[in-house]
């Protein structure tokens, strides 16, 4: 166990340093704040150490302080918006449109499936039109995404509307991506990883950004998912269409699959750089390794 620790957690405190001292005048322990990072360092050198409500000078024990700090500097954000809601309300929605299309309730199957394609487009004009833009928006946005699209083609691939081996390419892709996301989340959520923690989407710890290939193969598969789901409903022959749209989709998800692994842009973690400020400024980060 080192003797001396090194934290830093945004703090109320007034500028400027304060030092704590015992009775026989050896200091325990110093909290500086750093004008530039607007943020408490504080550093313990052994022993154990008292709360001073008086002074308002925050001391542990060395073995709590770190899991303290740690969870001090975490920070919580505002998951209840409208944009996250309408998200949320499509995840609900997608099990249903599956049991609906299983039963052959296909115009209350395409009107619900309907409703996930313009509350997504609703949901974004809203985020980037008052700014309610938030971390765990953009992992579930195209987590409620997929589930609809996951549920559907299974669906459609048991009622046999859908080609296996297209349900195959699709659902290979996102049992991939689904993979990759469990894992980045685990390796990017700050200290200490609990259960609980894991699960709390209020902590932002990574930020997925679709690439653009992506973006169009989700319209395309959406598009054929919802044409597919339809189909009962249409008297035309459209067989040669859909034939064409199904290759269509099964190139796009390939590639689109592709994309995440070689892009450098689409997972950005959060909190990377987790030196102290005067560590950072003496030593900047070498971005060209």
């Amino acid at each position: 166990m080192p003797s001396q620790y090194v934290a830093e957690a945004p703090c109320a405190l007034d500028p400027g340093s304060t030092r704590q001292r015992t009775k026989s005048g050896s200091i325990k322990g110093e909290i500086s704040q750093d004008r530039s990072w607007n943020a408490v360092q504080v550093r313990w050198h052994g022993g154990p150490q008292k709360v001073d409500k008086d002074t308002q000078r925050y001391t542990s024990s060395p073995k709590v302080l770190p899991k303290v700090l740690s969870a001090i500097s975490t920070k919580h954000e505002n998951i209840y918006t409208v944009p996250n809601i309408l998200t949320f309300s499509r995840l609900v929605a997608a099990p249903v449109v599956g049991w609906l299309v299983l039963h052959d309730y296909h115009a209350w199957a395409f009107g619900l499936f309907a409703y996930a394609g313009i509350t997504d487009l609703i949901d974004g004009y809203i985020a980037r039109r008052w700014k309610l833009q938030t971390v765990v928006g953009t992992v579930i946005d195209p987590m409620a995404d997929k589930t609809l699209m996951t549920i559907l083609t299974v669906c459609l691939a048991v009622k046999g509307t859908l080609p296996a081996w297209l349900a195959f390419i699709i659902l290979g892709r996102d049992v991939a991506l689904a993979l990759t996301a469990i894992y980045i989340r685990y390796i990017s959520l700050p200290p200490p990883k609990t259960f609980s923690r894991y699960w709390d989407f209020s902590l932002p710890s990574a930020e997925v950004h679709p690439t653009t290939i992506s973006k169009y193969n989700t319209a395309l598969q959406l598009a054929l998912i919802g044409m597919t789901t339809a189909m009962p409903l249409i008297t035309a022959d459209l067989s040669f269409a859909m034939t064409g749209m199904q290759y269509l989709v099964a190139t796009t998800t390939v590639w689109s699959g592709m994309s995440y692994i070689y892009s450098k842009d689409a997972v950005k973690i959060l909190n990377q750089d987790e030196r102290t400020p005067t560590e950072r400024k003496e030593k900047p980060v070498d971005k060209t390794k």
